[in-house]
């Protein structure tokens, strides 16, 4: 698919995002593996969560229903019989290496290209120090990966990245463990696991950066899953970087772990209101509304990172509108995700006229240079679809966008929303 896009005179309306994808995966596996049954309502539709559903059914667990509403019959997980296989999803095929390390049965798991290519040896090697039986390709550094059960013991473990994924692996892996898991984090992640984990009877501790839970079942419980805010930073960049918008976006998702987007618009001057706070299943809901606005440049850097490391192409988009130079610094993991995030919205940006310089860890934005439509490319990454969708709606003349449909994979239905704000796309 070629998505074409325009930019409307006017960018008007009200988005309710899908279900935040962080807390999809983790409500259907947690309770793939407690004890009860659960209904999780607004699960997101993207193929990344749809893979978790995929991998889980094929590890026995009975899930009744279709679409965004389900209930999942938690349990034992059994031995599969193929391979296990995580499409796309990081997500799903890090935090599953955490459950079926602390499983008594064989199992391999794989995904498509772009996992086969990415880092795994950060997980496969502190679970070998909780006594896994965990291989794959170049030493289980990348996928496939093998688990073969064993008797896990929990460590004390310092995380070389802040990374929710692996923190996430390792805390699932240390309630199979005999005795404590204890993590040292270099910065905060997100914190869904934490959250989750309390609620369904698990004993987890936070001490600043450090985390830690014992071995523990977990009890089944009722998830609503909140709109997801790196879906939501589309629409907040888009309204804040047009000349004549306001956009409000409904029933996002605001834990403070996630929040970094905010206090970088904010920082920047955006005319950004967070209204109608509430608390939905433990986690902190809120509608957000966003106006045109004059942005000036700001850094974004260190601890930072980690809590809006999805929202940096867009970030770096809304920096091409600010006055001054805008610097991110410390992303460097971005380089290993579905594409390397920061080589390409460097390109594509600079294709449709802007000023961007690649940084070893992160970009140099110079505002001030109007941007002109373009034939882009997605790299078959969902988060550059969105934001070249999103430079679009910003630019003189016409952009197109190969490989559109890669936005499925965390927004299916991001082509007909941001169709609905006005007459500037087309496919």
């Amino acid at each position: 698919m070629q998505a074409a896009v325009r930019r409307p005179k006017r960018l008007t309306g009200t988005i309710t995002p899908p279900g935040d994808k962080s807390i999809s995966h983790r409500a259907a596996i947690f309770n793939a593996i407690a004890d009860g049954e659960a209904r999780i309502d607004n699960y997101g539709p993207g193929a990344d969560c749809q893979s978790t559903l995929r991998v889980l059914r094929a590890l026995g667990t009975q899930i009744d229903g279709k679409g965004s509403s389900f209930t999942v019959h938690g349990g034992i997980l059994q031995e599969p019989a193929d391979v296990l296989n995580t499409g796309n999803s990081g997500t799903t095929t890090r935090l599953m290496a955490g459950v079926l390390a602390g499983q008594s049965f064989l199992s391999v798991m794989t995904g498509d290209k772009s996992i086969r290519s990415r880092p795994m040896g950060r997980i496969v090697d502190p679970l070998r120090l909780m006594g896994a039986e965990v291989d794959g390709r170049s030493g289980g550094k990348l996928a496939p990966l093998t688990f073969r059960g064993g008797a896990l013991h929990g460590i004390e473990y310092r995380l070389p990245v802040a990374s929710a994924q692996l923190k996430s692996a390792l805390l699932l892996a240390g309630l199979f463990a005999d005795g404590e898991t204890v993590l040292a984090q270099p910065a905060l992640s997100r914190d869904h696991t934490e959250l989750m984990f309390r609620a369904m009877g698990a004993e987890v501790i936070e001490d600043g950066l450090s985390v830690s839970v014992k071995p523990a079942r977990l009890r089944a419980v009722d998830v609503s899953v909140p709109a997801d805010i790196s879906s939501a930073a589309y629409w907040l960049v888009a309204a804040v970087c047009h000349p004549d918008a306001e956009l409000t976006v409904m029933g996002v998702g605001t834990n403070p772990t996630r929040t970094g987007i905010l206090d970088v618009l904010q920082a920047m001057g955006a005319d950004l209101s967070v209204v109608n706070e509430r608390i939905e299943g433990g986690e902190q809901v809120a509608d957000l509304v966003a106006r045109s606005s004059k942005l000036h440049a700001t850094e974004i850097a260190g601890d930072l990172i980690p809590r809006l490391v999805d929202e940096v192409p867009v970030l770096a988009l809304a920096a091409c509108f600010a006055e001054g130079t805008t610097v991110i610094r410390d992303a460097s993991e971005l380089r290993v995700k579905e594409s390397d995030r920061l080589q390409a919205t460097c390109k594509e940006l600079n294709r449709m006229g802007a000023a961007v310089e690649e940084l070893d860890d992160g970009l140099r934005i110079t505002g001030g240079h109007a941007l002109t439509g373009a034939a882009c490319r997605s790299y078959a990454d969902h988060r550059i679809a969105m934001t070249l969708g999103i430079a679009g709606l910003l630019a003189a003349g016409e952009t197109t966008i190969a490989a559109a449909e890669t936005a499925s994979i965390s927004y299916p239905s991001f082509w007909d929303d941001l169709a609905g704000l006005g007459d500037g796309v087309k496919s």
